[in-house]
């Protein structure tokens, strides 16, 4: 008999992202920017808490277009904190505007999916997890990546961070192996 990840419990928002989203390979530059914010703002909270409020934060950051959000002032920031449907926190909201400028920065000069795909070499990893307890907080990858990210700038991006931005966005594969999900992932990324 197989079963999900126990992670994502019975919430039938929880239980849609485990099965539609988490892990599925996200190869989109803007998307992919979308997700490393909301993993961000996820520091200290619960995924759950993101998910249940990432209408709100897709409309606070203007469907997280990064042109529309690098142009952001002061204005617009406490416009942001002012709203009770996402996290009012005023660093995160601050480095969500310096982070799509160096978003621009990055996808101008080699593409933002290309530098964060380099980091695992284009392809997904593939584990072999049969239980919660084996699975990393973070990877001598997340490590890597979540430098370079800070180095170009970046804030609210260290390794465990990164490493949830890397489940999350399909880079590894850590749907348990006897959950139905670990073989389409696996079947979706390039050998």
């Amino acid at each position: 008999m197989t079963e999900r990840c126990g992670w994502c419990g019975s919430d039938p928002l929880y239980v849609a992202y485990h099965d539609d989203e988490w892990g599925v390979p996200e190869r989109d530059s803007r998307a992919l920017w979308e997700k490393l914010v909301l993993d961000g703002f996820q520091a200290g909270l619960s995924w759950i808490t993101i998910l249940r409020k990432r209408d709100a934060f897709r409309e606070v950051f203007e469907g997280f277009d990064p042109e529309r959000v690098a142009r952001w002032g002061e204005d617009e920031i406490a416009r942001a904190l002012q709203n009770p449907g996402i996290i009012r926190h005023r660093g995160k909201i601050e480095a969500t505007v310096k982070g799509a400028r160096l978003f621009l920065d990055i996808e101008g000069s080699e593409g933002f999916s290309p530098f964060i795909w380099s980091f695992v070499d284009g392809r997904t990893i593939q584990n072999e997890f049969s239980g919660p307890s084996q699975v990393p907080t973070q990877t001598a990858e997340s490590e890597a990546m979540a430098k370079a990210l800070k180095k170009r700038g970046f804030n609210f991006c260290g390794p465990v961070i990164i490493y949830a931005f890397m489940q999350a966005c399909g880079l590894v594969n850590d749907h348990m192996t006897h959950c139905p999900c670990h073989a389409r992932i696996k079947a979706l990324s390039p050998v």
